[in-house]
């Protein structure tokens, strides 16, 4: 019998909590305090530009926005909406092509369909992968899209794209994806399938659990999605420039 625990924990240990720079992850899965859904969302940097972020909340909309907006050089890498809904859709992206999804999937078209008119991002040599995830629970009993567009390994210019469909996760855990595989320059791309990760207990207590896991040094934000099985979402962030979780 495969033991859940065993996996998600290594996978833990090893991807978020002892790599000084994963990048930015987003874990979608199953709350086991009331069988609800999470989706957990982080970022991190290195550089001046990276850390001028944090995340604020405006309904159920998770956006990215400068601590100080005078030191922004560039902000269309940095600043985007990171989470948005549509009824019984809940989305998560690590860039602009949330807005993609959203709107894509408004008019009617497929999750690989919006992401497909996208491409890595353009920040040579790192080449970023963009990482994406979709909680629909139109029908029952709900199910995970997870998506990495990542520089292809030949040609740089070019960009794989990866859809995975896992199972449905029992309560209490997730599959994660995350920008980097560790520190290096270039920064190397994530590989490999999605990571079984935990999201055990209260909302609160993935937020604290996460936050608390990932490099003191280069984590930025953090925010925890809650969605009830009728489809009541609330969202709490932690932010390194604030001193409480709000």
């Amino acid at each position: 019998m495969i033991d859940a625990n065993t996996i998600a924990t290594n996978a833990f240990v090893k991807h978020v909590r002892s790599n000084p720079y994963p990048g930015r992850g987003l874990v979608l899965g199953r709350a086991s305090d009331d069988y609800g859904w999470i989706i957990v969302y982080w970022i991190m940097g290195r550089s001046e530009q990276s850390r001028n972020r944090r995340f604020t909340v405006s309904g159920n909309v998770l956006k990215t926005e400068p601590v100080d907006a005078s030191l922004v050089a560039d902000p269309s890498l940095i600043i985007y909406e990171a989470m948005l809904e549509l009824p019984g859709i809940y989305l998560v992206s690590n860039g602009d092509q949330t807005r993609t999804l959203y709107q894509s999937l408004q008019a009617g078209l497929s999750f690989d369909a919006a992401l497909a008119t996208r491409e890595r991002e353009p920040d040579a040599p790192h080449f970023t992968p963009r990482i994406s995830g979709m909680i629909d629970l139109r029908q029952q009993p709900g199910s995970i899209t997870l998506s990495i567009l990542k520089a292809n390994q030949t040609n740089p210019e070019l960009t794989d794209r990866y859809t995975y469909h896992p199972a449905t996760p029992v309560p209490g855990y997730g599959y994660g994806l995350t920008t980097y595989m560790s520190p290096g320059t270039p920064l190397p791309s994530f590989t490999g399938d999605p990571l079984l990760l935990p999201c055990q207990g209260a909302a609160e207590e993935v937020l604290s659990f996460y936050w608390n896991a990932l490099n003191e040094d280069n984590r930025i934000s953090l925010a925890v999605k809650h969605i009830t099985d009728d489809g009541q979402s609330t969202l709490q962030i932690h932010n390194r420039f604030e001193s409480e979780v709000r």
